[in-house]
């Protein structure tokens, strides 16, 4: 039987001690609860033990789980890969998006968001590794794409978010992470103040809080292993 409750008392133990290991002690790390192809039971029994924020990679599955769980002071974050004739539901039920990568997503996101409803917090996925085809704005294009999305009115620009390569030695994992702050820091010195880095999962967690991650993702390690499943936009955080 999986222990949610006792899993989260670990991880935030951990997520703590990494923060006071990287000198960030009274600065709090966000753990997003990554529930896609979790059960209701899990994600209701973290709800009951303090977490707050859970996160879905695909929307029809994200949709069904806030309409079942319907408790309005849980946050719902969307992270995986967003396809443009699925904005509007995104926009209308979820509280953040970490992927936004192209403007016309951006635009669309915002023209659908609801007005009775709080602006929606975006964060841009970088192809921090510069990979071909991989998901995420390029480096260079950030900064554009970063001042448009600021001045879209139903959007509100947090930060970004990267999905790096993944890598077993600490220094390796520490230079994306890096990079991904600078580069935080250098939207800040063109006038575009963020707050969020996403960044960081079970396996490099540590790395990504030593380089300024504010949101850590985990899934299994909260709930257990999930189904496996071949979808789109499956990234398995």
């Amino acid at each position: 039987m999986i222990r949610v409750t006792e899993n989260l008392r670990k991880i935030r133990d951990l997520l703590a001690k990494a923060a006071i290991d990287a000198g960030r002690g009274g600065t709090p790390i966000q753990l997003l609860a990554v529930s896609k192809k979790q059960s209701l039971a899990g994600i209701i029994e973290a709800a009951d033990a303090g977490q707050r924020d859970f996160g879905e990679n695909f929307v029809q599955e994200g949709l069904e789980k806030i309409a079942s769980v319907s408790r309005n002071d849980l946050c719902w974050h969307f992270i995986g890969h967003l396809q443009t004739n699925k904005t509007r539901a995104v926009a209308e039920h979820f509280d953040w998006v970490h992927t936004v990568d192209r403007l016309k997503t951006a635009q669309r996101l915002s023209r659908q968001r609801p007005a009775e409803l709080d602006k929606l917090n975006i964060c841009l996925q970088v192809n921090i590794d510069g990979k071909p085809g991989k998901s995420g704005v390029d480096v260079d294009e950030v900064l554009e794409l970063a001042k448009q999305v600021a001045q879209l009115p139903r959007l509100q620009l947090r930060g970004l978010m990267c999905l790096p390569a993944l890598t077993n030695r600490f220094e390796d994992q520490r230079k994306p992470f890096a990079r991904l702050r600078q580069l935080a820091a250098a939207l800040a010195a063109e006038g575009v103040a963020t707050d969020t880095l996403s960044m960081g999962m079970s396996g490099d967690y540590q790395a990504a809080i030593l380089e300024g991650a504010t949101i850590v993702r985990i899934g299994t390690a909260v709930f257990g292993k999930r189904k496996p499943v071949l979808r789109e936009g499956d990234i398995d955080e």
